[in-house]
């Protein structure tokens, strides 16, 4: 098998994760329906590595949307923390190499760009909160502004008492509860 494809049984078990999670967050999505989006899913099989990648390490995946202009279904991390397998990480590959001791595995933008997905926007971040209640007790990285990073920071958010924060901290550092969202569009 090539890199990036998933098997059959990887696939089948995707989709039942998907449906099942997509039945039980009905509010997420009100005007969608599964067979749409299994349709669309099985049109678009290139998509299904990053998808699973997502779910693999703890964003457990699901639709929020969809782009009235192309049709495509968004499909965003909506586990209740940053996922698990994507924390400790710095924002970039430039603040990763800039790191001189105690580097971290990865960053989220390179590993965002690994897994086929984008980090979420800060207007994108804020609307997934008006979902539900997500980063209550740790924090996402979010697509920085290019004027921000430029003077070496970045942006990360997160929820505490009932309002959505987005902040800012140096681009090279980490935290064990910090980690990223992305999104995929299919």
């Amino acid at each position: 098998m090539k890199k990036n494809q998933i098997t059959q049984e990887q696939i089948e078990s995707l989709f039942g994760i998907l449906k099942k999670r997509f039945e039980q967050n009905m509010d997420r999505h009100p005007n969608l329906q599964w067979n749409d989006i299994q349709q669309r899913l099985d049109a678009n099989r290139d998509n299904l590595w990053s998808l699973n990648g997502m779910e693999e390490t703890g964003g457990e995946p699901d639709v929020i949307g969809q782009d009235a202009g192309t049709g495509e279904y968004l499909f965003c991390d909506c586990s209740a923390e940053s996922p698990k397998e994507r924390r400790s990480l710095c924002y970039d590959p430039d603040a990763l190499r800039s790191r001189k001791e105690h580097k971290p595995k990865n960053s989220a933008v390179g590993m965002a760009d690994e897994m086929g997905i984008t980090l979420l926007n800060e207007e994108q971040y804020r609307e997934l909160q008006q979902l539900g209640y997500f980063d209550i007790k740790s924090s996402s990285w979010i697509a920085t502004p290019d004027e921000i990073r430029r003077r070496g920071g970045a942006l990360f958010g997160d929820s505490r008492y009932g309002r959505t924060f987005i902040y800012h901290n140096g681009a090279e550092s980490y935290y064990a509860a910090r980690g990223f969202r992305g999104m995929l569009r299919i």
